[in-house]
């Protein structure tokens, strides 16, 4: 997940709010800009968490096969018959040998976790980063401030989204035994207990965190250049949130491919490096990463988990501007709280 707006742009709004018609050499803007630029300079919680779980919801939806493609090739000894080269070969070879919905197995439980998780996660984020940005700077956008504000929305969004991926991941895994998300819970429950759910919890703080920092880096100085008047523009949302998310995904690659293993309990790679029980920690990990791959089991699946989330960034940001801009605009016209 990923998300934006105030900064720049609430100063903007301000500006024009006050009175100021200084074209700035952007040219004439459409009626959809100016509409969005005359909105309050803070939408309610509501509108967030509103927008932020229909942003996570889409984004998760329309990606979902791909991640689970993704989860495949980031097997560190994957079976001879779950061997891949490209995302598409993979694609077309589970659909083949598996059936046509395989890839979307997982798919209820990812949607009941994304909903809320972002929810949360806009929701903090936009409030701690408008309540940091005053601090560490009056005029403008701090990029310091939008990075810290990410990072602690990304503990809420974490905490509710790990159990889900944990069961997700399972899911997807090539002869999974798990035919559905209440008897993947179950089991994990009774064989792991509670603590399965959050076995990777500190793994995925360790890769979101710097995710969403260079995220968010890359956003705003993307936004600055396409985007200076900080309009509602679906083209520079689309643009910008690809190419932050595309970058952000390669840079994490490592950090995610151990939390993938951690969430799965690979069989046949436990089996493998002699490991008996269960593998935790991130430390232990990275260690069987590279005992069992070397170097470039760190990058295992990078293809697919930049394809993933190059279209899933910008989804998120496109569908979360919108839904904010829309519910901002109908409680205006509505005069009615959300």
């Amino acid at each position: 997940m990923e998300l934006r707006r105030g900064g720049v742009g609430s100063q903007a709004v301000g500006r024009r709010m006050d009175g100021d018609s200084r074209d700035g050499g952007g040219g004439c803007k459409d009626g959809g800009s100016e509409d969005y630029e005359n909105l309050p300079t803070s939408a309610s919680v509501s509108t967030h968490m509103t927008a932020g779980a229909m942003a996570g919801i889409l984004e998760h939806s329309v990606m979902y096969p791909v991640d689970s493609v993704k989860t495949r090739m980031q097997s560190l000894n994957p079976d001879p018959k779950a061997q891949y080269t490209s995302v598409y070969g993979a694609l077309k070879k589970i659909v083949r040998t598996e059936g046509f919905w395989r890839p979307l197995r997982g798919l209820n439980v990812t949607v009941l976790g994304a909903g809320p998780a972002h929810a949360m996660y806009f929701a903090c984020y936009e409030n701690m980063k408008r309540t940091l940005n005053a601090v560490f700077q009056h005029q403008g956008n701090s990029h310091l401030a939008n990075g810290i504000a990410g990072s602690m929305a990304t503990l809420l969004h974490d905490a509710v989204m790990n159990p889900a991926e944990v069961v997700k991941q399972r899911m997807q895994m090539y002869d999974s035994p798990h035919r559905s998300a209440l008897s993947c819970v179950w089991t994990v429950w009774r064989t792991e207990g509670l603590g399965a759910f959050y076995r990777s919890y500190t793994t995925q703080l360790t890769m979101n965190i710097p995710f969403q920092s260079i995220h968010f880096i890359t956003y705003e100085f993307l936004q600055e250049q396409v985007n200076p008047h900080r309009a509602y523009n679906p083209q520079s949302h689309i643009i910008s949130g690809g190419l932050a998310g595309a970058l952000a995904a390669a840079a994490t690659t490592p950090l995610d491919v151990c939390k993938t293993l951690l969430n799965t309990q690979e069989n046949m790679a436990l089996n493998l490096a002699n490991i008996s029980g269960r593998l935790s920690g991130m430390a232990n990990a990275f260690r069987m990463v590279y005992q069992l791959n070397g170097l470039p089991g760190y990058f295992k699946g990078i293809q697919a988990r930049v394809i993933y989330q190059m279209p899933s960034t910008a989804i998120s940001w496109s569908v979360y501007e919108f839904f904010k801009y829309f519910l901002t605009k109908h409680k205006l016209e509505n005069r009615t709280p959300y």
